[in-house]
């Protein structure tokens, strides 16, 4: 696609936003940026960009219309921003089109540019990608995580050196705006109820992640156990030859990946696969990805970047050899401390109840840090299902009458303490409530037992965001760790 001429809107200016304006103005577009935040950081982004002719609009009265003048010829949209905001229903109204990031980058990348494998869902979408990314690498190819883990698509996309292959998370809301994905290999990882603030319902969420199936030309892959999933890639419409592929934790059927006898086994891309399976690695592989090995989610996780690695044409020892070398991201089931007899856990990306109890499944004893801002998700069964293993609950976060109700119910007896939160207006005020919410995790902790932080609710009612929660708690835990010894 060339966008030299066109006018074009670049709504939020962000990660994804600057790198969609540095992109364009470079290849001869007008544009213009909006961004309600008016901060030090963005009006430095926009003195870099104007060099080359970005018209930048920051401040909340910016974004509440369509810029007058010079008419807009696409809008490109950040994910934050809702389908009912006013400028973007404005646009929609008039018949501007709207696009993501990774529509856009879809669309400029030459023909033959590096090949898309989409990973979503509601959670293990970074796990997975970067395990993908550590595969393809083991492989030898020339391969990159991008997209909702960090790096924008675009930038992939459009690389000057070139990417042999793309491993490409997506979330719900890039999704919401993309309409010509294309992937050669895709997956939806998992469903649960998420974002239903900007979706409005489960339908139109489940909707948006069935898009990265539509026009996959290799593999549809699923999750066995979850028929949600399964019908969205029954209802994609892909290209000829495109196959569904199944993954789970059981014995596989055909053209399925899954686990016998503590490997992990291939039965979808191997020739003799009505007789036979492949061997991918073992679960000793991944012991290194949990406290008391690799938890289920993350086996799971495994054997999606397995598959669409292998849909790719990865040979069976890159996937082992890419599963061994794998390191886990910050704040992802990450240990980090150990210290009389408790090892403490960071999991602070868990940040719904689903992602929680993948968490929670990990060990047997467990003191958890739970809550925040809960967003109306179901706490109560996600109790029920662990008070068995819980030791004792340290609640956090303004929004605690869903986990006290639930406790109440389901873990009566159960241990509880609620640290004052204090001041969490500044960075230290923030650092020592956590010191004190580390230190009544270790005091109902018995030996052997793990501090686990998987929130179960989003961190901005007293972080920064979910890294800033999981590295003060990290911290903490260190210091007390070192401590006891």
């Amino acid at each position: 696609m060339d966008v030299s001429g066109l006018h074009i809107l670049v709504t939020g200016f962000g990660v994804s936003g600057y790198a969609v304006a540095d992109q364009t103005l470079q290849r001869g577009a007008r544009v213009t940026v909006v961004d309600a935040a008016d901060t030090e950081r963005a009006r430095e982004q926009a003195r870099i960009l104007e060099v080359f002719g970005l018209r930048a609009l920051l401040g909340p009265e910016h974004t509440r219309a369509l810029p007058a003048g010079d008419p807009v010829d696409l809008v490109v949209t950040s994910p934050g921003w809702r389908p009912d905001q006013p400028l973007l229903a404005q646009a929609a109204a008039d018949g501007v089109p709207i696009w993501s990031e990774v529509e856009l980058a879809r669309r400029m990348q030459p023909a033959d540019g590096p090949a898309w494998l989409g990973v979503t869902g509601t959670n293990g979408k970074t796990t997975t990608v970067t395990m993908l990314e550590s595969i393809l690498q083991a492989a030898g190819l020339r391969a990159v995580a991008c997209g909702n883990v960090g790096l924008p698509v675009i930038e992939a996309a459009l690389d000057p050196e070139g990417f042999d292959v793309l491993a490409v998370e997506l979330s719900s809301f890039q999704l919401h705006w993309t309409q010509h994905l294309q992937c050669e290999s895709a997956v939806v990882l998992n469903l649960s109820e998420d974002h239903l603030d900007w979706h409005g319902s489960f339908a139109a969420y489940a909707a948006a992640k069935g898009r990265i199936y539509e026009g996959v030309r290799t593999a549809c892959v699923y999750a066995t156990a979850d028929e949600t999933t399964r019908d969205l890639v029954e209802e994609a419409d892909v290209q000829e030859g495109a196959r569904a592929v199944g993954i789970g934790l059981g014995s596989p059927g055909l053209s399925e990946l899954g686990v016998v006898e503590g490997m992990l086994v291939d039965r979808a891309f191997i020739e003799d696969r009505r007789t036979r399976a492949a061997e991918l690695g073992t679960l000793a592989d991944l012991a290194h990805l949990g406290p008391q090995g690799a938890p289920p989610h993350i086996v799971l996780d495994a054997l999606a970047a397995a598959a669409l690695a292998r849909a790719h044409g990865v040979p069976q020892e890159a996937v082992r050899d890419g599963l061994r070398s794998y390191r886990a991201g910050a704040h992802r089931a990450e240990v980090v401390a150990t210290g009389g007899g408790t090892v403490y856990v960071d999991d602070s990306k868990a940040t719904n109840p689903d992602a929680a109890r993948a968490s929670l499944v990990s060990a047997e004893r467990i003191v958890w840090i739970a809550g925040g801002l809960t967003k109306g998700a179901d706490v109560d069964s996600l109790v029920e299902a662990v008070s068995g293993r819980l030791t004792g609950v340290v609640l956090i976060g303004e929004d605690d009458a869903p986990f006290r109700d639930a406790l109440a119910r389901h873990a009566p007896a159960l241990p509880l303490e609620r640290p004052d939160p204090g001041h969490t207006g500044d960075a230290e005020g923030r650092a020592e409530y956590m010191r004190r919410v580390v230190r009544a995790a270790r005091s109902l902790a018995g030996d052997g037992d793990v501090v686990l932080l998987a929130p179960a609710a989003a961190s901005m009612d007293q972080f920064a965001n979910y890294a800033e929660r999981g590295d003060l708690f990290a911290a903490a835990a260190r210091e007390i760790a070192h401590a006891d010894g």
